[in-house]
């Protein structure tokens, strides 16, 4: 007789022997205290320093946003009521989609449940849509990207990491007269890279393909009203389709796609991760709208999470730690082996109080294993150096390799 349960337990020893089982800490952040965290460690508390935080801004903790959620729960209550084919489409996430729409300078915007569903509808959408349309996916593109393409049934083929010349040969293979489309991200969370999003434009425009670029590391951080990088760049009229998050810049849930209101009225009007999920409560979009407009007329979160970085980058390459080379607001700091790299983020927490999770493969190839950092307008200086003397410390206990 087949033992489920032992074949379960098989597959979790066989992560925990490859030091690629994930363990989820218990946290509590608290409200004007973040980047401190209350840790829930066993049978007692203690407050620690969190280094690995993907709320870029600390909007999640933000006086605009949370006023905003108090008003809107107490006007509409808790949930949205089911689908929104179903329940209607609530007023505060269509007034969301608008706002959305106007910093990204689209026609339209189409709100999820979560980023990676945004990417996963909108990409097999398109590509089941699209008459014998070819995907060119980027070599590190996310998961959820991935998914969508492959639930499409689309033919694809990859391109080497932010390799414009092997996309190139790849597309110059196919007869102009066939759909294509372009799949990339602005900003790639693990490695901190910046995506040849002017490059791939062009060559988009060359080959007639559209062109989809995942921003949910960039909107809210980069730009001056926080569209991200396509924003930035001033190309928000040449990619076809943005795709952001509202998790991370704009601290709390959810994400999104931009385009054309012919694009997007097609992934509302087909795509079955829109259609059969119960959409986000009005709380949530009343916070994430809060969020946006706040950062489309405020700049200088963005000016002190990136004076933030800089000192940080600054302070932990003079201290010989192998960080990495990036100019984005993530920094890579490269550990290359799980064991060694799940250690260190074990060292930090119990001896130093601070909070970095391992990020090793499959989430990142094998030997580039790593801790992911990511300042935040609310470090400090203080904060900084303690971070650094830590992570020296715990380098010279185990004898890992420096920086040449």
């Amino acid at each position: 007789m087949f033992s489920y349960d032992k074949h379960f337990e098989t597959a979790l020893e066989t992560l925990r022997r490859e030091n690629r089982y994930r363990i989820f800490r218990e946290l509590a952040r608290e409200r004007g205290s973040f980047p401190r965290a209350t840790y829930f460690d066993g049978d007692r508390t203690r407050e620690i320093v969190i280094w690995c935080s993907n709320d870029y801004l600390g909007m999640g903790q933000h006086p605009a946003v949370l006023d905003a959620m108090h008003r809107c729960l107490d006007e509409y209550g808790a949930g949205a009521g089911g689908t929104r084919n179903i329940s209607g489409s609530h007023h505060m996430i269509c007034e969301l989609e608008r706002e959305l729409a106007a910093v990204q300078q689209k026609e339209a915007s189409l709100v999820f449940s979560s980023g990676y569903v945004a990417n996963q509808t909108a990409l097999q959408t398109l590509g089941s849509i699209l008459p014998d349309v070819i995907i060119f996916s980027d070599g590190l593109n996310h998961a959820s990207m991935i998914e969508g393409i492959k639930a499409s049934k689309a033919e694809k083929k990859v391109f080497r990491h932010n390799d414009v010349d092997h996309l190139h040969e790849l597309l110059k293979q196919e007869k102009s007269s066939r759909p294509k489309l372009i799949a990339f991200e602005s900003v790639y969370s693990m490695d901190g890279s910046f995506g040849p999003t002017q490059e791939i434009v062009e060559l988009a425009k060359r080959y007639n393909a559209l062109t989809f670029c995942d921003e949910t590391h960039a909107v809210g951080l980069y730009g001056k009203c926080g569209g991200g990088i396509v924003e930035a760049l001033g190309l928000s009229n040449e990619v076809d389709v943005l795709q952001g998050g509202l998790g991370k810049g704009f601290g709390v849930v959810g994400g999104f796609v931009s385009g054309t209101a012919s694009i997007i009225d097609v992934i509302r009007s087909y795509g079955s991760g829109f259609i059969f999920t119960t959409t986000m409560p009005p709380v949530v979009a009343a916070g994430a709208l809060a969020s946006v407009q706040y950062l489309r007329h405020h700049e200088e979160e963005r000016y002190q999470l990136f004076d933030r970085v800089e000192r940080v980058r600054r302070s932990l390459t003079v201290a010989g730690l192998p960080l990495k080379e990036t100019t984005s607001h993530i920094l890579p700091l490269v550990v290359g082996d799980s064991a060694h790299c799940s250690q260190v983020s074990k060292l930090l927490l119990e001896d130093y109080d601070l909070y970095i999770q391992p990020i090793n493969y499959p989430t990142v190839p094998k030997g580039t294993e790593r801790l992911r950092i990511t300042p935040t307008p609310q470090h400090t200086d203080e904060d900084t150096q303690k971070l650094t003397d830590s992570l020296t410390a715990i380098w010279a206990e185990l004898a890992l390799q420096v920086a040449a």
